[in-house]
């Protein structure tokens, strides 16, 4: 089932006041670690699956990239990132990504943040990606990692006071369904093991070029809201290449 929670009034109002959505890219604690990973974008063709506001977007644009089209399910989001955007080499679809139907060897790079734990099936979304990827092409891709949703609880385990005592992990091999809360809403995830999302790659064609976890950027640990963020990462993020 297609998930789209964006369009809902309350839900999209809470989105837009999370840090990532007002301050763009630099509110984005992972974003030191996928910005190396997608490289150098001159003269490339981007595809953004899950394009949101657009932030990478434009910031494909402003490191000369040919052209850049962002996809993502929800109108509200397609809308505020046509409104946040005035550049004709980026055009934006509203379609879900489980739907995309691209030519063969379209782009450059297929760039996804933070999407793919929203599908239910990442091994059908390797294969699209694989056809309309050049050879040679780039893959990369930010999740909620597996360690982060492999409950549907999805929060720490606290002491008597309140104090964060650990982060607990179950369930980890069990593939499927979550149903858990965010932004105070009921949200349907996906969880499977980070085995899964490599070996999905690697049956697709794919050549993994680099695994990486979160940890926030120095001068976000001096934020007391990101202190516990190198205590277990948050999300997992690979590179890879079209074979």
């Amino acid at each position: 089932m297609k998930q789209n929670k964006y369009d809902d009034p309350n839900f999209f109002a809470a989105y837009e006041q999370m840090p990532r959505s007002v301050k763009g890219l630099e509110g984005a604690g992972e974003w030191h670690i996928v910005k190396e990973l997608i490289g150098d974008l001159k003269d490339r063709n981007v595809l953004d699956l899950g394009c949101g506001f657009g932030w990478h977007c434009r910031y494909a644009r402003a490191q000369q990239a040919r052209s850049v089209t962002g996809v993502d399910i929800s109108k509200k989001m397609i809308e505020r990132a046509r409104e946040m955007t005035n550049d004709p080499a980026i055009s934006y679809i509203r379609v879900s990504i489980e739907d995309i139907d691209f030519s063969n060897n379209q782009f450059d790079i297929v760039f996804s943040s933070l999407a793919f734990h929203y599908i239910q099936s990442f091994q059908t979304i390797c294969e699209k990606v694989y056809e309309c990827l050049v050879p040679g092409g780039s893959f990369v891709f930010s999740v909620e990692h597996p360690i982060f949703t492999s409950r549907n609880e999805q929060d720490w385990y606290y002491d008597d006071q309140g104090n964060r005592m650990h982060w607990p992990v179950d369930h980890y091999q069990s593939e499927g369904v979550r149903e858990t809360n965010f932004l105070n809403e009921s949200v349907t995830k996906y969880h499977r093991t980070i085995s899964t999302y490599m070996n999905d790659l690697i049956s697709s064609g794919f050549l993994i070029k680099a695994v990486k976890e979160s940890v926030p950027a120095d001068d976000m640990l001096e934020d007391p809201e990101m202190k516990d963020e190198t205590r277990r990462p948050m999300f997992l993020m690979i590179a890879a290449e079209k074979t």
